[in-house]
């Protein structure tokens, strides 16, 4: 049994390993499961993983002793740091405990200059690496809906589609580290449009209008986005619950405005849009709430503005 690259795979023969079993990482490990994939899971709290082992997953001890006995080895953790444990630590690193053309796929928003020490790194053990992370929060993790943005060797990335389109739909975009440039972008725009969201929201009660009405009025037109179809709702009902935390908005947009001196000359962006929100969601984790889900933004907006 055991499906490495290039190796055709199926639910019946691939050994699939990960590691990350938060809101996100849960739902899209279960999507695997119920597709019939042999699942190994590592956990930082093994009692989290019940739900997944009533599902038929197994219980590893460490993240080299999961890789021993996978084929493909998804991570879906916090930070960066959490990346280069799970994945580089001399003595518990998955990457050592992977067999030749055994491939990790680090789905974490992480950093693009990490993504390209890790591809480097498990070249020389002659595995492979994708970073490939997702956009399309919890509901897109239930349902198979994410944006998956891949990066690495794009003949690695063909080969893992049967995974995820399980997931949702990948788009290659380049060489290692890509994957998490294509994240950072994202986030700038996704940042944007919940802070343009959330101020139309409170603009709009100031001026005594229903907040229901007006969102329905505009979603028809320019203003309307994926954004406004995926928080909308949720910001006028309230529902702050995280599909990610808004302390992950401050890291991601952070690797995109603070990193200048790894950037090659000529090739730093000036993002003033950007550092704006970092701010204000770094204002949700001042004020105690960097754990709510990125639409909380609008409790920065109605504290500037006396609420």
């Amino acid at each position: 049994m055991g499906t490495p690259y290039p190796n055709p795979i199926s639910p019946s023969q691939t050994r699939i390993g990960w590691i990350g079993i938060g809101v996100m990482g849960a739902a899209m490990a279960s999507r695997l499961l119920s597709a019939g994939y042999s699942l190994t899971i590592y956990a930082r709290t093994p009692s989290k993983a019940h739900p997944l082992q009533s599902q038929g997953a197994q219980l590893a001890d460490s993240p080299f002793q999961l890789a021993q006995v996978s084929d493909v080895v998804f991570t879906m953790v916090g930070h960066p740091r959490d990346v280069r444990s799970n994945i580089l630590d001399p003595e518990t690193g998955l990457l050592w405990g992977l067999r030749p053309n055994s491939v990790s796929v680090d789905m974490t928003s992480s950093h693009p200059a990490l993504a390209r020490e890790i591809f480097n790194a498990a070249r020389a053990k002659d595995c492979w690496t994708v970073d490939a992370p997702v956009s399309g929060g919890d509901i897109g993790a239930r349902e198979g809906k994410l944006a998956i943005l891949a990066g690495g060797d794009a003949s690695v990335v063909e080969w893992l589609a049967p995974l995820f389109d399980v997931l949702g739909k990948v788009t290659y975009v380049g060489p290692a580290g890509s994957g998490q440039n294509c994240k950072i972008a994202n986030q700038i725009v996704v940042g944007g449009n919940l802070l343009g969201l959330s101020e139309g929201l409170v603009f709009a009660e100031r001026a005594g209008l229903d907040v229901q009405q007006f969102m329905e009025a505009v979603r028809g037109g320019a203003a309307g986005s994926m954004v406004m179809e995926l928080f909308g709702e949720r910001i006028i009902g309230r529902d702050f619950r995280p599909g990610g935390f808004a302390e992950y908005m401050v890291k991601d947009l952070g690797m995109g405005v603070d990193v200048v001196e790894e950037n090659e000359e000529g090739r730093v962006a000036v993002l003033p849009g950007a550092a704006l929100c970092k701010q204000l969601f770094s204002g949700m984790v001042a004020n105690g709430d960097g754990k709510l889900g990125g639409q909380g933004l609008i409790t920065v907006i109605e504290r500037l503005n006396g609420k």
